[in-house]
């Protein structure tokens, strides 16, 4: 992980630095605002984050949606993104299900921070918001296409963060890059391959295995 190539540069420089192999849990003071958008947590907290930098890494919304669909039936889910494109396609997507809010565009940046603190789990792409909601403790569910976890940038929190790839079978030449801004022709699509069935069933065993709570 490159956060283990960190470690072991300031270790080199004499300093007396030790990696916490897992981050504590840690919330933050919940913004006012948000109950007036999501009501009180009545359930476990779901962030989704679809979106990237580069096209190959983010999970078609046609998919995507199919797991809130299904994700929303007992969870509350908030959406993650950019004000701006990101944030229209996210209001096109969220009115169509009940306990799902789209916060693109909605909030300032550490007002989102003080949210994803208070997650249950953060499913999201090879982006940000999956190493935020990892500095905060919170169990990430990370979806790679071009790139891939062992090139050492999975969010840091290994004992309780899981990751799915897209299908190296028929997509054999993943990892393309390390950032995902280069590819094959036809893989900017391969993370299409990862069912939204395999989301959904990890994101079940991720919220059952954890001891957060919804308080």
């Amino acid at each position: 992980r490159t956060t283990d190539r960190y470690a072991s540069v300031f270790k080199a420089l004499g300093l007396n630095f030790n990696l916490n192999p897992s981050l504590p849990r840690l919330k933050r003071k919940m913004p006012e605002k948000t109950k007036l958008i999501a009501g009180d947590k009545s359930t476990k907290w779901i962030g989704i984050a679809p979106f990237a930098a580069h096209r190959s890494k983010v999970y078609p919304l046609e998919q995507m949606a199919i797991v809130i669909e299904s994700l929303s039936k007992n969870f509350q889910i908030f959406l993650f993104g950019a004000p701006g494109d990101e944030a229209e396609q996210l209001n096109g997507l969220a009115p169509k299900y009940s306990q799902v809010y789209n916060l693109a565009g909605k909030f300032n940046f550490e007002e989102e921070l003080d949210i994803i603190s208070n997650l249950d789990l953060m499913i999201s792409m090879d982006s940000g918001n999956g190493h935020l909601a990892a500095n905060f403790g919170v169990p990430v569910l990370t979806l790679w296409g071009v790139t891939h976890p062992f090139l050492g940038f999975e969010p840091h929190n290994p004992k309780i963060n899981s990751a799915l790839m897209a299908d190296r079978k028929l997509f054999p030449k993943i990892p393309t890059s390390v950032y995902g801004n280069k590819y094959p022709e036809g893989y900017e699509s391969a993370i299409s391959s990862i069912p939204p069935e395999s989301i959904i069933q990890s994101a079940l065993e991720m919220l059952q295995k954890t001891n957060y709570t919804s308080s």
